[in-house]
């Protein structure tokens, strides 16, 4: 049975690599042995246009005025406030294309609406009449400052780009114009994806309340999970895909014009940033909307059998009810324990580590005898026994994994027994009065 990644039905693999029922791909992060990593193709109105690039939670106020264009702390960086709630690194994709923004003297680095809260003020210098001072703002801030003799000498700041053949003239403000957003389809989401499959993170969040939409990260989740064998879960609000690498997020929140899937961020970044070892069950949400809780008891009940992630009222609190992907079919041989993201934690982490460890050190380089494979195996039982020290599985016996060579002279395979520890979330307590 599988514990997570690209299955096999036979040995008849043509390309090397770690088939141990699931394959791992050459990855811009060979070894996912930490978490905390989100990724989130996302609309914005500024940002790098057509390529993924990465933010880390430490860096996000430092950073956020150059690569999202707004302060760290407006309203139109709320979501990826949410994300940075609890991931510790965010990969983005700037799903809307959209129109750059230009004056005579210089043109928006990138399209969205934003570039049109640019200006620029052209004064003379004080020290030198004959040259000019080029002060650039977005917004009210002052973002660059230049003298120059004429406009070939200016140097593009982190928000335009020059036109070295204009002519500059003295103006209290010259604003850019013509910037717009864009409309997002399909295709974007899908570009984003494609790029996306040249890095490793461990939660991915669908922001988008098409089902089509939906649907196409869905099947991009399965297809990498099982057949390219990279590990991660997915976050999608509303959508039932009956899957252990799917998340179906039932809530809305009640923030004036915020989109239906609002939360996606927060969730992708709760997820991501929970350890191997730990569970969501009744965290506490800690971000900025108002979340819709309006169920009652009969409703959770049902929603947890149906496999939905929902947020529900704990006092004065919201919290996570049960942290559970969608999956719902449960058959022998996935038993219900599947329906549990801190199992699936585990077994990608397993799944990760060890096709990680055989990529780096064995492939092409260990012989495959019996010292080649004992060495393997001790590099197996050494993630496990750190797994077991995190309390994230017990009752490991060095036994419960077997290295064996396969049906021909290139090919390993492993057997892998495990039991991942879960936190508490029931509590059944008789009391006797005497």
């Amino acid at each position: 049975m599988a514990l997570g990644g690209g299955t096999f039905t036979a040995m008849n693999k043509i390309m090397p690599g770690a088939y141990i029922n699931y394959v791992s791909a050459e990855r811009a992060d060979a070894a996912l042995s930490g978490r905390g990593i989100a990724a989130l193709p996302i609309e914005l109105k500024w940002g790098k246009d057509g390529e993924v690039f990465e933010v880390e939670a430490g860096n996000f106020e430092a950073e956020a005025l150059y690569t999202f264009g707004y302060s760290p702390d407006t309203e139109e960086l709320k979501p990826v406030r949410e994300v940075f709630k609890h991931a510790e690194k965010c990969l983005f994709y700037k799903l809307n294309s959209g129109e750059k923004a230009s004056c005579e003297i210089s043109e928006a680095r990138y399209k969205g609406t934003r570039g049109n809260d640019i200006k620029h003020v052209v004064t003379a210098n004080v020290d030198d009449t004959d040259k000019f001072d080029v002060i650039t703002y977005i917004g009210t801030y002052k973002a660059d400052t230049q003298t120059v003799g004429q406009i070939s000498e200016l140097e593009d700041n982190e928000f335009v780009v020059f036109k070295s053949g204009a002519v500059l003239n003295f103006t209290a403000g010259m604003n850019l114009t013509g910037g717009a957003d864009g409309t997002v389809t399909g295709t974007e989401h899908q570009e984003a994806l494609n790029l996306l499959e040249s890095y490793s993170f461990n939660v991915l969040g669908c922001m988008s309340d098409m089902d089509s939409v939906k649907a196409l990260y869905s099947s991009y989740c399965k297809r990498m999970r099982d057949t390219v064998g990279v590990k991660f879960q997915l976050v999608v609000r509303d959508y039932a895909a009956d899957y252990i690498g799917t998340i179906n997020l039932k809530n809305v929140v009640s923030d004036g014009n915020a989109k239906p899937y609002a939360l996606i961020p927060w969730v992708v970044g709760a997820e991501a940033g929970c350890a191997v070892n730990k569970s969501c069950d009744n965290q506490t949400y800690d971000g900025e909307y108002a979340i819709n809780t309006d169920f009652r008891q009969p409703e959770l009940q049902e929603m947890i059998k149906n496999g939905v992630y929902v947020f529900h009222k704990v006092g004065n609190n919201v919290n996570v009810l049960s942290d559970i992907n969608s999956y719902v079919s449960v058959t022998a041989e996935m038993n219900d324990d599947f329906q549990l993201n801190q199992v699936i934690r585990v077994l990608d982490q397993i799944a990760m580590d060890e096709a990680a460890v055989f990529n780096a050190k064995y492939h092409g380089k260990v012989q495959n005898d019996e010292d080649g494979r004992i060495a393997f195996w001790s590099d197996c039982v050494n993630i496990h026994k750190q797994l077991l020290k995190r309390r994230a599985i017990e009752e490991f016996e060095e036994t419960d994994i077997v290295v064996e060579r396969g049906n021909n002279k290139r090919t390993v395979i492993t057997y892998d027994a495990v039991q991942p520890v879960c936190a508490m979330n029931k509590l059944y307590m008789t009391i006797c009065t005497r």
